[in-house]
């Protein structure tokens, strides 16, 4: 007898829970001084997460899901024991006070493996590619915002592992993207690209980096939100979405070349100006 699966919706409640889970979680780490509290926040903020990705019950999610866990739970516990071990060296557990090198180190590896630098990026667009646009939306910003706050508060102290990072990123991010023909995992390379800029510009300067960040995400939540209404995940489908909906597709070449940095009409305008003066 065949029975019809019925899909899976979330109660609403349980769904609210996990979003304010998530606002929670990030909130604990930007308010953190001591590491065991940005420790805790980066908790919430993963197990939060983990329900919303596997909610769709199909092996590609609960794939991405495990590989999420395994991924965040081996840099959680790095960061551990990264301060921890800075402790246990120095006696201070403020994260402004991790001076010594190694656990210094340790503890920008965990982050950069967190939100996916290069060469410790090729878990993302595995994880993103079996996630859907919504969810992956949220790994993809909001995600972002916890490990990146504290890669700000110690990036002073370790300037050459971090331009190292970016570098890497950078090459990674553009060459990876080149033979993709999946949309998510286009964006997940993008994604790596895009932080590993803004690693290289946080060393000079962070203010630059922290609207460089907001720029991303808004021109990122654009894209995931015009793949979302014309309802694509890959090129073809992307290609051939003109006669279901010619105004969404009119607007996808404008998003990405934003995307991209392109067109800069407004900084040209700028630039011209102020080479006049």
């Amino acid at each position: 007898m065949l029975v019809k699966l019925q899909p899976f919706l979330m109660s609403p409640l349980i769904m609210t829970t996990l979003l304010l889970s998530l606002g929670l979680g990030t909130t604990i780490t930007f308010a953190s001084s001591h590491w065991l509290f940005a420790w805790m926040g980066l908790e919430i903020n993963t197990l939060a997460i983990l329900p919303l990705m596997a909610q769709h019950h199909h092996p590609r999610a609960v794939e991405a899901t495990t590989k999420y866990f395994l991924t965040q739970a081996t840099a959680a516990a790095m960061i551990l024991f990264a301060s921890t071990t800075n402790a246990w060296l120095t006696g201070q557990w403020n994260i402004f006070q991790l001076t010594h090198p190694l656990p210094l180190t340790l503890l920008t590896m965990a982050l950069a493996l967190k939100i996916g630098l290069a060469p410790l990026h090729t878990w993302l667009p595995e994880v993103l590619q079996g996630l859907n646009l919504t969810t992956g939306l949220i790994l993809s910003t909001w995600q972002k915002l916890a490990p990146f706050a504290l890669l700000l508060q110690t990036q002073p102290m370790n300037s050459t592992t971090l331009i190292l990072l970016g570098l890497v990123s950078t090459l990674v991010g553009g060459w990876g993207g080149l033979n993709q023909t999946q949309l998510r995992k286009v964006l997940a390379y993008s994604s790596i690209a895009h932080l590993g800029w803004m690693i290289l510009v946080l060393q000079f300067t962070p203010s630059l980096t922290l609207l460089t960040l907001i720029t991303y995400f808004l021109m990122t939540f654009s894209t995931f939100v015009v793949f979302k209404l014309n309802n694509v995940t890959t090129m073809n489908a992307l290609s051939t979405s003109w006669t279901k909906s010619p105004t969404m597709t009119a607007l996808t070449p404008l998003i990405l070349l934003s995307l991209g940095g392109l067109p800069p009409w407004q900084d040209l305008y700028q630039n011209d100006s102020s080479f006049k003066n």
